[in-house]
């Protein structure tokens, strides 16, 4: 169990707050915004529409975001830094390669957004006609899933002002009486500043198989919550436990937490049934003063199907990462290219539909790894990085949220 666990550490939800960005044609200069933007632009008509949606899920009251777009007072303060943000495309955060593949939660700003946005910036950051606002979007108070059906706690952890806190696995039961399809799921911790990355792993009773096989859902920096596609869902049989992996990272004052997990239900058994595996390595080397080793792993499925999202891991000397299928009849694509990764946003790219895998499809994952000096994030240049939980350490995995073609009664990933 304590190498499952080990190999548990990186496993993150499937993220799917769904937000319908078009898919971008990426233009550049200045001369842009004349052709494509009104002159006489205002937050109240042009740029709100924008924010609520593509920035307001994060930028709201009581989320991460550092301020909110959700009133004309509130944004702008914030303008000038927007404009920068928005031109240099870091905000919103989306880091997926354009030329491969189209996703359903995208939150990449067409061009012509970010023209108006910059347009807005310029000609003084205008209010407007207050009446000219379109309706706010409804979130439900501390919740992106809306309202749970039911939520399962760990008991009160005490978080140390410094040092280094080993994973702890919390067990919750769930004391169901009868088995449990998930629609939705997300984490919410108290004490969210000392907390690296949360996932919750389900452990049947009836079953022998790793808990680390049976992912429920998890959270990272970045991560948005779970809300799987119609037809999809995770299943929490009856009698399982909730195991809670919990990483705290102290960040100079002791504090307490509690971390809940919210949890909506299926109203009936889906029509597939959601898994999630790793395509990993874990006896890379990385040398020291390495500006772009490469490390791969490889999976081939043993039967037909479904991909529903895509995601790479790595740690703070991750540099790209690329996921690709080679097809039985020697046909390769590339389904993911992330060329510039970051650790600070761990992002599920979910296809705008499920990608088909036939049976003998052979994935292929290729990462970078900077560990040079040039590298502002790396922890330490001058050592040899290896597999680790911890972040000044290193990972490589590409995982894959998938159904089987069979049905949700496919036996769990082996």
């Amino acid at each position: 169990m304590k190498k499952a666990m080990i190999t548990a550490a990186v496993i993150l939800s499937l993220g799917a707050i769904f937000s319908f960005a078009p898919f971008p044609t990426v233009r550049g200069g200045s001369s842009e915004v004349e052709k494509s933007a009104p002159v006489n632009i205002t937050f109240s008509k042009e740029v709100a529409p924008i924010f609520y949606k593509s920035c307001a899920e994060c930028h709201r009251p009581g989320e991460v975001a550092p301020f909110s777009v959700m009133s004309y007072k509130e944004v702008r303060p914030w303008a000038k830094a927007i404009r920068e943000k928005v031109v240099s495309r870091e905000m919103p955060p989306w880091h997926a390669d354009p030329n491969h593949g189209q996703w359903l939660n995208e939150r990449r700003l067409s061009q012509k957004e970010i023209d108006t946005i910059v347009a807005w910036v310029d000609g003084g950051g205008k209010e407007g006609d207050p009446k000219d606002l379109p309706p706010a979007p409804k979130f439900t108070d501390g919740w992106g899933i809306g309202q749970p059906d039911e939520t399962f706690s760990i008991p009160e952890q005490q978080v140390p002002a410094d040092g280094v806190v080993k994973y702890l696995y919390l067990r919750v039961p769930t004391n169901f009486q009868e088995d449990r399809w998930i629609t939705a799921a997300e984490i919410r911790s108290s004490a969210r500043s000392a907390v690296h990355h949360v996932i919750v792993f389900i452990q049947d009773p009836k079953s022998s198989a790793r808990v680390d096989n049976n992912l429920l859902v998890g959270t990272a920096p970045g991560e948005q919550p779970a809300i799987y596609r119609p037809g999809t869902a995770r299943k929490i049989p009856a009698g399982a436990i909730l195991v809670f992996q919990m990483h705290y990272t102290p960040n100079g004052a002791a504090t307490k937490d509690i971390t809940t997990v919210g949890l909506k239900y299926a109203k009936e058994p889906p029509q597939h049934q959601l898994f999630t595996r790793p395509v990993l390595n874990t006896t890379f080397v990385i040398p020291a003063g390495a500006s772009s080793h490469e490390v791969k792993s490889t999976f081939t499925f043993k039967e037909d199907v479904h991909l529903a999202s895509l995601m790479p891991h790595m740690h703070l000397r991750g540099k790209d990462f690329e996921i690709k299928a080679t097809y039985p009849d020697g046909t390769a694509i590339v389904l993911l290219n992330v060329p510039k990764y970051d650790f600070n946003w761990q992002t599920y790219y979910v296809p705008k539909e499920p990608i088909a895998i036939p049976k003998g499809t052979k994935i292929d994952c290729v990462a970078h790894f900077d560990n040079s000096l040039n590298n502002k994030f790396n922890p330490d240049p001058n050592t040899d990085v290896k597999w680790g939980e911890q972040t000044w350490e290193e990972m490589m995995i590409g995982w894959l949220s998938y159904y089987p073609d069979s049905g949700a009664a496919a036996k769990a990933a082996e």
